[in-house]
């Protein structure tokens, strides 16, 4: 995957790419640092980075990893597996199946943790209720 633009694709600088993406730009300097895109970041005669639609693709994917909390170190792996090109999507695989078997078993405790809470807000509702105390009465707090 190349992160820099193609010669008919529509470029962007740095900071039209934080705009573009929803990320800050020191975020966007310390993932390139960090090694997380997939390929060198081209860059102008001038020095300035270049970025094309495929960067935009990338950052929206590493948003969502980041976003269901996967770790910095999981994404560069994921990001040098990308960069070693075609023969290792097999590792890929596994790094996003074992990815969303995580996800899986953090949602499965949310959801139990959920029921007890509103378990105990049927509980405090039905102690109210007995009492005559409308729960959902303003009292002006």
């Amino acid at each position: 995957m190349s992160i820099g633009a193609t010669t008919a694709e529509r470029t962007y600088t740095i900071g039209e790419l934080a705009d573009r993406s929803g990320m800050t730009v020191h975020t966007l300097r310390w993932y390139e640092s960090q090694g997380l895109f997939p390929a060198d970041v081209p860059r102008t005669s001038t020095g300035r980075r270049v970025y094309g639609e495929d960067a935009v693709r990338w950052l929206r994917l590493l948003a969502r990893l980041r976003e269901s909390g996967m770790p910095v170190s999981e994404i560069r792996k994921y990001s040098d597996l990308v960069r070693a090109g075609d023969g290792n999507e097999g590792q890929r695989l596994d790094l996003m199946e074992q990815h969303v078997h995580s996800l899986d078993e953090q949602i499965a405790q949310m959801v139990a943790a959920r029921e007890v809470i509103r378990a105990k807000i049927l509980d405090y509702r039905r102690m109210l209720a007995e009492r005559g105390i409308d729960p959902d009465a303003d009292d002006g707090s």
